[in-house]
C-alpha cells in the first residue's frame, strides 16, 4: 500500500515504515503528525484518485528529527563591473517516519 501526499508545495510517495523530509513543521521530536492532503491511495487492489484530495484518507507518522539541509551557495558575478554577490542558504526540514496510511471503509478499500 502506498500513498502520494502533498506537503509544503511538494509531492511525496510514501509507504508505511518509510522516512521522508518535508518542509519544516512546528512540532517537537517525538510528536505525532497527521497529513490530510492525500492525492492518491493504492492498496494493491484499487487506486483511489483525489479531486484534488482523497476524501477520508490521511497519513499519520511521528516526527524523528528537525534539522537543516546542506548549504547551498549562491554566487552572482558580472564581469568587468566589479560586481559580486555571495549568499548561502540552509533549508529547514522535518524528518517524519510514516506509521500508518488511513482510509475510510466507504472509499473502496
Amino acid at each position: 500500500m502506498y500513498a502520494i501526499i502533498e506537503s509544503g508545495g511538494k509531492q511525496f510517495t510514501v509507504t508505511e515504515g518509510s522516512r521522508l523530509r518535508i518542509e519544516k513543521v512546528a512540532k517537537e521530536v517525538g510528536d505525532e503528525i497527521a497529513i490530510q492532503e492525500v492525492l492518491v491511495v493504492n492498496n494493491d487492489e484499487t487506486t483511489l484518485l483525489g479531486a484534488p484530495y482523497v476524501a477520508g484518507a490521511s497519513v499519520s507518522g511521528k516526527v524523528i528529527a528537525q534539522g537543516k539541509a546542506r548549504k547551498v551557495t549562491i554566487f552572482k558575478y558580472k564581469r568587468r563591473k566589479d560586481s559580486k554577490k555571495k549568499k548561502g542558504h540552509r533549508q529547514p526540514y522535518t524528518e517524519v517516519l510514516v506509521e500508518k496510511i488511513h482510509l475510510e471503509a466507504g472509499n473502496g478499500a
